[in-house]
């Protein structure tokens, strides 16, 4: 190789470093903000597919809307790890789920235990085997009695 081409290589190389994004570090609003949209996209998804077993909408989604809340779920305890308190906004989180750390956690998992369940009878039965757990798939009241700001 030669000096010009490694002086090249070199150059090219310091381009593409200069050009990637370096990641930023989350400031609070971002943390609020992040969770908010995962918590928001479960109330919507919840929304539609309720909308679905009332028939007010079409029940073609129904195991997409399943899915969409199942992977959701599984992303609530990640969305809560940055132990920001809410912006005090309803819906917001109180300050309590950081001392009651465990006690949130398990009722996240649990969401996402029932809501795994309800997917698989889903993907396995259609909707006629999974709206008989919808019901009981959400957990949601009492994660929401207890850690979040009344609406």
């Amino acid at each position: 190789m030669t000096r010009l081409n490694k002086i090249i290589g070199g150059l090219a190389i310091a381009a593409v470093v200069a050009v990637v994004p370096v990641p930023a570090q989350a400031d609070d609003q971002d943390v609020i903000d992040y969770r908010k949209h995962v918590m928001k996209t479960l109330g919507e998804q919840a929304g539609a597919l309720f909308q679905i077993l009332q028939q007010k909408a079409p029940p073609d989604n129904f195991a997409v809307h399943v899915k969409t809340l199942a992977l959701t779920s599984t992303q609530v305890v990640k969305a809560f790890e940055n132990h920001v308190d809410g912006d005090g906004s309803e819906g917001s989180a109180k300050s309590n789920i950081w001392s009651s750390w465990d006690d949130f956690t398990a009722k996240a998992k649990e969401l996402e235990e029932k809501l795994m369940a309800l997917d698989k009878a889903a993907s396995e039965g259609g909707m006629g085997a999974a709206a008989p757990l919808v019901k009981e798939s959400f957990t949601c009241k009492g994660c929401h009695d207890e850690y979040r700001v009344p609406q």
